[in-house]
């Protein structure tokens, strides 16, 4: 006999567990980049104190922010690393206040477990990690707390990735990465419903191997954890727009438009969360998006609820 699916349960929304909350993603969210560095690769500089950077939070969140990221070191191409210490400095105060005078999730940028560690008991309730939990002593202080993490994809570290990015091919390899880094979160204690993913656009990644990722997206989504999407004012928007005819050299600022086409796109093709330096516009941009991904999605399921019926 075959199943009606017609009377079958509807999917659950899908949610992430952030430190004893729940933050849905059932309409997909806006995460705002939140850098209390010197060199990062677009707003390196501009908060250099608790206060400067308080008062971006309070903006990003007004704006719209489900998320706040506050990263401490920069993983912008040719980056050098910073000391334990200086990160905490960075990073610590900005947690603790922001946490303490938003309702958005405080969560911060870190691959470093002693931050990790610390950035919990400061009031985070995420970590978004590039290096995808893989330095010594990371999957154990995630394990033994409460935070959600955002998984992701890299080749090579932040000093050298950009110099010989290679893939036999980019979907496959990526998407295994992160099969395999959920699995290991999992082993590790970590509940499935702490952990998104993300595909790292530009981190070890050239221009082909950037649009593959974004052609496959809901490819990428189907590994499970929400799907999180970082593409704001990277390099990869100035090199589509020079290649589409608009004038070479689009620094970061000038990079807005592009970023939220590109945004966009991703919540189309199955995005949950995506990161953005200029939040407001990106809010809007991800609600339209978001409606127009639901609606074409309920066509799919009707028509999928009634396929055995007949």
């Amino acid at each position: 006999m075959t199943k009606d699916t017609s009377q079958s349960e509807p999917p659950v929304p899908p949610v992430l567990h952030c430190a004893g909350r729940v933050l849905s993603l059932e309409r997909p969210v806006v995460m705002g980049i939140l850098n209390v560095t010197p060199d990062s690769f677009s707003d390196g500089g501009r908060y250099p104190t608790v206060d400067l950077a308080l008062a971006r939070a309070e903006q990003m969140a007004a704006e719209g922010a489900a998320i706040i990221d506050i990263g401490g070191e920069s993983t912008r191409p040719g980056a050098a690393p910073v000391s334990t210490e200086e990160e905490l400095r960075r990073v610590l105060p900005v947690v603790e206040r922001a946490a303490a005078r938003l309702s958005a999730i405080v969560c911060v940028d870190t691959s470093n477990p002693e931050l990790m560690r610390r950035a919990e008991a400061s009031g985070a309730a995420m970590i978004n990690d590039v290096r995808a939990a893989r330095r010594p002593g990371a999957l154990e202080a995630l394990a033994d707390g409460r935070m959600a993490l955002c998984l992701m994809h890299m080749q090579g570290d932040p000093a050298s990735m950009q110099l010989e990015p290679h893939y036999r091919d980019a979907l496959q390899e990526v998407g295994e990465f992160l099969g395999a880094r959920v699995r290991a979160c999992r082993e590790a204690g970590i509940a499935a419903e702490r952990l998104c993913i993300d595909p790292g656009f530009g981190f070890g990644k050239l221009l082909r191997h950037n649009l593959q990722l974004l052609a496959g997206l809901a490819r990428l989504a189907q590994i499970g954890p929400p799907l999180l999407v970082g593409v704001s004012r990277k390099s990869l928007v100035a090199t589509l727009l020079a290649q589409a005819g608009a004038a070479a050299g689009r620094a970061p600022h000038e990079r807005l438009a592009g970023s939220l086409a590109l945004a966009s796109i991703a919540v189309l093709r199955g995005a949950r969360i995506v990161r953005a330096h200029d939040v407001a516009a990106t809010v809007d941009a991800v609600r339209i998006a978001g409606l127009l991904a639901a609606d074409a999605a309920a066509p799919r399921a009707a028509a999928g609820a009634c396929a055995d019926g007949g």
